[in-house]
């Protein structure tokens, strides 16, 4: 079968919108596809534009946030920045292994200028004469040695030890004389944990010739200042016969001991334990480098003694748990110690494999030949390098750095242990003035040239190293003198942290000085802490970082006349003695201008600056070590700093980026940066720090400590109250503190913003220094008081933010702030409870700490008094009232500095005491004081978009607004308790509730009204909403309706309660046409509430207004009933492939579609011809054509189904009903239910299709069923009988004839039953009479012929 379909454009669509994506399964044949198509090209090339356009306003606005953003940072943001920046950059201090990397190197700067000796002699303690006079007495052997980190030097005279504190004039003698052998050997180790009683802090392990023993010592705190030790028998030892110790080291994360003897080189560990145990005394000797018999057995020699191997040197490596030890032949061995209490021999060095490594790197050195010999090793711990393990030192004065490497790289784990050591790096001696020019080399790295030959520490005896790089070689320059020289280099931490050249690597650049120490040198010791400025290798070494944090370094050396104290001197006191010993101001200018010019204008200000602030310490001329306060140095410190502090430098490469503001284009000026610095060493430990520490007493109880000793904290505030008095003197004079009248200077609109950056910054650190000065001045009154019970009394979210509050948070932060306030009223409360004087306390934390306690916060502590007295006089007293009548007064007016914190106390006390008007008017008010702009109602009435700054004021206003629902509540929950009337009268709880709605009814904040409304819904009280009589409300539902359809329904039901039809029918059609997420049933449910009320009249509303909505409504429901057939039957397709049904399901089941969408899309393609003519009439088409041939394809859709179907009605039913069911639906329609096209097309149908099956006259039945007129059936018909058209020509014309019978039958029954006349009138019976005389000539059926005969006469019968 053809099938035809319109062939023009379907015109008069309900919405005209371009069309959605078609129906897969189904090809649309529609003429204006490609129309279509080219609108959708040209909607997608609007939406490319307008994105484009949308684009570059985007980034025109966020260039303009990056702008405002840069210039509103808050100084003290900015500040904090600065010094975290110059935090950040000190951490970064390079590591050992990036400056002493693989070559050789010899730079030194030996000075001969005691202003810049990199270390001084502080003073030489004398050996006590009680000393001498033992020795004196000695008869077999003496051995002296230090106990430095006790400030103690011990001698071994024979059988007995004797110790002293050599910083004491005139010390006691600690002695230990209770065994008669010689002393071979003293060393003082740490104990392993558990084995001995707290009090003993270290062993003193005394080797002597027959025994090896340890004695335990304890220190306590000296009144002179130092440390007194007493000594403590543990009744250990083991015997040693034949061994002759002289060498023992101990481990002190371990506790392990080890020694070895001068007959071999065989390592041995003295064990204990706390008790004996089966096969395992107390304390033993362990052979860990030969195991068996001879583990037992001393060596006993006979005949002539032959040079054996010995150990020299034993030193530890914690780190990493290694122990090297340095033989008699300058073999350097490496042990492994094992977590099961092994050592095992990993790595053996012979010096011939070690001059192996170091001729890779230079063959052109004397001092590196087999004839040298290495004197001592020093360990480099992991905190210190990562690759670099150890430093050997040789007798001609190189120092050979070396790295112990595993088979996957260079070894940094102490579990496992290394394989194989290699020389990295080889440090040559200075110069001297024999060194020629032919011994130098000048590597590739670098262009100073290197000398390898200098013999300037050749007669090395001995050596030691001191982290961060502390180098100390004694040498005998006369054998007959009997006395050290004493080369002492240190690195130039400056140098190395800011090399001049940043292009090139970093060199291993040291400064270096010559002792004479007029004596012989038997031991060196660290007198102070081990130097680490950090725990990792990057930042460990730099000294300028903790110069103000930490103490100084000191070395002590024990020679055979005393002790001598070796200070390492800072950068600041350096330039301090350049200051003072520079020679006037030319001299000054030179030492200013050479400290430039070798450390950089940021580090010169920084120093000069910490210098003019009296940090620089000199030893003085009786040996005192003491504060350089001289006004000369400060005078010259201060020039340097204010004339030497540099300029701002303006960016001209950035001018290009339109997205910054001129001012931050331009770089503060070294002097900016000097100030950063000095601030960030003073600050530096306490910086990151927390400000209170929680531990737990072990019966459960709570401790709160400082991280930080109060004397630190004492000390750092000190230096920086010294530092704003330095800057507020002299703010005159230094640029960009000087005020607006500097700006008289400025030559250059350039000159002008650079001016005003540096402004900018320097403000920001003062600002910044004022802060620190008083949160350590807080940190002080908090630990004043009772701590423990002020931050117990906090609010557990608010005692976890103090438990992770820093010192930074604390002085740069909002909540620092905010947290300090809290634990200041936490302070007041508690003194509050105590009955303490409130406005005492809090007027001695305003002078101490003013901006943590500010006058508004008195008035509150003041206020908060009057509620507590209001609580002891309780709510049914009359003074009860008077009490908080005045807090109230003055709560309001500090309304802008209560807290929320401090809101909710209020009024939870308020209402305990039902003050219910008093809570709600302070609610109110402090929401109308934090948002006086409105910002929150302009948000409001704009749609609350999102991501809108102007929701924290909202949001902050409902906070306030929650606490009034709680005073409603209790309000309505008091009701229960007490009734509002007594025998008519008012009561005392009803006359206060009614002051509460008062206050609620009466407002005039829009912001509190809407979110009442909101509250109320929130808590299903929609009908209270209903209930209030109030033009808010209105507002409120229109607003939120257009985002929430609970509200939009609240809408059109308080318009119908309140009479407003017209409006509720408005609402409802534009929940029908809205975007929520509706079925399409509740779409035609609110059309035809719409159309109920829209049709609903009332005397003053406009007919022609009413008129318009209710065709608006129907006209949109006739196109939703369509589009819910048209999912109904879409539901069931099965042309639908699975994964497109429930898209297309999606699609229809919701908004209601154009008319064009719905023909084009679904039905048309999808062959639904009944609801294409249902469009057709929704949409007003009436091209005759296009619904005949419409008609057409439904009819023959129709009998196609029937005929494919296996069992159902006959085709010619499923023709009839679907004729008979869409005319319904069309209302006999003239232009989409045309009987005058329909009933020929029928009859053509059943002619060709159906002859001889189901009732001849089924096809007339059907428009009788419909009830059309009787005349317009017969009209066609005879239309028809006389046209003569195929197929009902000839003797088939008594198939129409047939037809024109049975209805003039019909015709003429139901005409007679009635009053009328036949036919509707003589006329029309004549005009039928004939017919039927013309029809009874064509051929009827016998039975039709004999009807038709008999109708005749019945008609002539009437007409006569």
């Amino acid at each position: 079968m053809s099938m035809q379909t319109p062939q023009k454009p379907l015109p008069g669509a309900y919405i005209q919108t371009p069309a959605v994506s078609r129906f897969q399964p189904f090809q649309s044949r529609q003429p204006n596809a490609v129309s279509q198509q080219q609108n959708g090209n040209q909607l997608q090339n609007g939406n490319q534009q307008q994105s484009q356009a949308l684009s570059q306003q985007g980034q025109s606005v966020q260039q303009g946030g990056q702008r405002s953003e840069a210039q509103n940072v808050p100084p003290i943001e900015r500040a904090a920045k600065a010094v975290n920046e110059a935090l950040s950059e000190e951490s970064q201090y390079p590591d050992l292994d990036s400056y002493i990397g693989q070559g050789i190197s010899s730079e030194y700067e030996v000075t001969t200028q005691p202003a810049w000796a990199p270390f001084q002699k502080t003073k030489m303690h004398p050996i006590p004469d009680r000393i001498f006079e033992q020795y004196n007495r000695a008869q077999v052997s003496t051995i002296m040695g230090l106990f430095a980190d006790f400030n103690h030097a011990w001698v071994a005279i024979d059988n007995a030890l004797y110790l002293w504190d050599y910083t004491h004039p005139n010390p006691d003698l600690v002695s230990f004389e209770e065994q008669p052998h010689t002393i071979t050997a003293v060393k003082l180790v740490k104990p392993r944990a558990g084995v001995f009683v707290p009090a003993v802090i270290r062993l003193l392990v005394v080797a002597t010739t027959a025994d090896v023993i340890i004695i335990g010592l304890s220190a306590q705190p000296a009144p002179h200042g130092g440390q007194s030790v007493a000594l403590y028998s543990l009744k250990m030892s083991t015997p040693v016969k034949g061994l002759d110790v002289n060498i023992i080291e101990g481990s002190d994360s371990t506790g392990r001991v080890f020694f070895s003897g001068r007959h071999s080189h065989d390592v041995y560990e003295f064990t204990y334990q706390q008790e004996e145990r089966w096969f395992q005394n107390r304390c033993t000797k362990v052979n860990h480098t030969q195991k068996g018999y001879t583990t037992f057995t001393p060596a006993i020699f006979f005949g002539q003694r032959a040079q054996h191997e010995t150990v020299v040197q034993m030193i530890m490596d914690d780190t990493r748990r290694l122990l090297y030890t340095l033989s008699s032949r300058s073999t350097i061995r490496t042990f492994h110690m094992k977590a099961n209490g092994g050592l095992d021999l990993v790595i053996t060095k012979p010096l011939g494999l070690t001059l192996s490594n170091v001729g890779h790197m230079t063959s052109q050195s004397d001092l590196i030949s087999p004839s040298m010999a290495i004197v001592s090793i020093s360990a480099i711990t992991a905190h210190e390098a990562t690759k670099i393990h150890l430093m050997a030192s040789t007798s001609t004065g190189c120092r050979i750095f070396m790295s112990a490497t595993s088979s996957y790289g260079h070894y940094s784990s102490s579990s496992n242990a290394p394989t194989s050591m290699q020389v990295q790096h080889v440090k040559f001696p200075p110069a001297d003035a024999t060194t020629s020019n032919s011994a130098q080399v000048t590597p590739y790295s670098s262009s100073p040239s290197i000398n390898t030959s200098s013999r300037s520490l050749v007669a090395t005896r001995s050596a030691t190293r001191f982290a961060p790089g502390y180098f100390l070689a004694f040498i005998v320059k006369d054998q007959q003198s009997g006395s050290d020289l004493l080369f002492v280099s240190g690195p130039d931490t400056a140098r190395i942290a800011r090399p001049q050249d940043q292009q090139r690597l970093t060199r291993y650049a040291e400064l270096a000085l010559w002792l004479n120490l007029g004596s012989r040198a038997e031991d060196v010791g660290l007198a102070t802490e081990p130097f680490a400025a950090s725990s990792s290798p990057v930042g460990f070494g730099n000294e300028l970082a903790v110069q103000f944090d930490k103490p100084t370094s000191e070395i002590a050396i024990l020679t055979n006349t005393g002790v001598h104290v070796l200070r390492r001197r800072r950068l600041v006191d350096i330039f301090a003695a350049a200051l003072r010993l520079g020679g006037g101001d030319e001299g000054l200018e030179g030492e200013v201008k050479k400290f430039i010019r070798q450390y950089g204008p940021g580090e010169t200000a920084s120093t000069a600056l910490a210098v003019a602030c009296g940090q620089a310490f000199d030893v003085t001329a009786d040996s005192r070590l003491a504060r350089i306060l001289d006004s000369d140095v400060l005078e010259h410190a201060r020039k340097a700093f204010i004339e030497y502090g540099g300029k701002p430098l303006f960016n001209e490469n950035s001018m290009l980026d339109q997205s910054m503001p001129a001012i931050d284009l331009v770089q503060p000026s070294p002097r900016h940066r000097g100030l950063s610095r000095y601030i960030s060493r003073l600050v530096r430990s306490v910086w990151k720090a927390p400000v209170i520490r929680e531990l737990l007493t072990p019966t459960g109880g709570l401790i709160i400590s400082s991280s930080v000793s109060m004397n630190k904290l004492k000390e750092i505030s000190q230096d920086l109250t010294k530092l704003k008095e330095f800057l507020n003197v002299n703010k005159s004079f230094i640029e960009g503190l000087a005020g607006p009248e500097a700006l008289g200077n400025v030559k250059t609109k350039q000159d002008e913003v650079c001016l005003q950056a540096e402004h900018r910054a320097l403000h920001a650190l003062v600002i910044l220094i004022d802060n620190i000065i008083e949160g350590l001045a807080f940190v002080l009154v908090l630990y004043d008081e009772k701590i423990e019970e002020t931050v117990l009394s906090l609010a557990n979210e608010v005692r976890q933010q103090v438990r992770n509050l820093s010192y930074e948070g604390l002085c740069t932060t909002a909540l620092g702030k905010q947290l300090a306030k809290d634990l200041v009223k936490a302070i007041v409360n508690r003194n509050i409870l105590s009955g303490s004087n409130v406005e005492t306390v809090a007027e001695a934390l305003r002078r101490r700490c003013g901006s943590f306690c500010s006058a508004d916060d008195v008035i509150i502590f003041k206020a908060q008094e009057y509620v507590k007295r209001a609580s002891e006089a309780g709510a049914e007293a009359d003074v009860c009232r008077d009490y908080l009548n005045e807090s109230l007064r003055l709560f309001k007016q500090v309304t802008g500095s209560l807290s929320m914190e401090q809101l909710q106390w209020i009024i939870e006390n308020y209402v305990s005491l039902q003050f219910y008007a008093g809570s709600i008017q302070l609610c109110l008010d402090k929401a109308r004081e934090s948002d006086r702009g409105g910002r929150a109602l302009t948000w409001i009435q704009e749609g609350r978009p999102p991501g809108d700054q102007r929701f924290e004021a909202f949001a902050f206003r409902r906070r306030c607004y929650d606490l009034v629902h709680q005073v409603i509540s209790s309000v309505e929950r008091s009701r229960t308790e007490s009734p509002d009337m007594i025998d008519g009268h008012l009561t005392l709880a009803g006359r206060r509730r009614e002051e509460a709605a008062g206050e609620v009814d009466t407002s005039d904040d829009e912001v509190f009204q809407t979110d009442l409304y909101d509250w109320y819904l929130q808590e299903d009280r929609s009908d209270r909403l209903l209930e209030v009589e109030s033009p808010y409300v209105i507002t409120y539902l229109e607003r939120r309706s257009s985002d929430d359809i609970a509200h939009a329904d609240l809408l059109w039901k308080y318009y119908v309660q309140n009479g407003r039809y017209q409006d509720a029918a408005m609402v409802q059609l534009a929940l029908a046409k809205s975007q929520f997420v509706l079925s399409l049933d509740q779409r035609i449910n609110y059309l035809g509430n719409a159309k109920t009320n829209a049709s609903t009249t009332r005397p003053d509303l406009v007919r022609s207004m009413r008129s318009e909505v209710l065709r608006e409504v129907s006209d949109l429901l006739d196109v939703a009933n369509i589009q819910s057939d048209l999912l109904q039957r879409l539901k069931g397709e099965s042309r639908i492939t699975a994964d497109r049904r429930p898209q297309v399901i999606e699609e229809l089941n919701g908004q209601i579609l154009p008319l064009t969408v719905l023909f084009n899309t679904y039905c048309e393609p999808a062959f639904y011809f009944d609801l294409c003519i249902l469009i057709y009439e929704a949409a007003d088409h009436r091209v005759a054509s296009d619904t005949k041939a419409t008609w057409q394809n439904l009819l023959e859709g129709a009998h196609t189904q029937a005929e494919l179907a296996s069992q159902g009605p006959q085709p010619w039913e499923m023709v009839a009903e679907t004729v008979r069911g869409l005319g319904n639906r069309l209302g006999l329609s003239e232009t989409m239910f045309p009987v005058g096209d329909l009933l020929p097309m029928l009859k053509r149908y059943a002619f060709n299709f159906q002859n001889n099956v189901g009732p001849d006259t089924w096809v007339v039945d059907i428009f009788r069923d419909l009830q059309v007129p009787y005349e317009s059936i017969y009209a066609v018909l005879e239309n028809m009988f006389y046209n003569d058209e195929a197929p009902f020509q000839r003797r088939n014309r008594r198939f129409i004839g047939n037809d024109i019978v049975y209805i003039a039958a019909a015709w003429f029954q139901d005409s007679i039953r009635g009053s009328g006349t036949i036919f509707g009138g003589e006329d029309n019976a004549l005009a039928v009479s004939e017919m039927l005389q013309t029809v009874m000539q064509s051929e009827l059926d016998e039975r039709r012929l004999e009807e038709c005969q008999n109708l005749r006469m019945r008609i002539e019968n009437m007409l006569r």
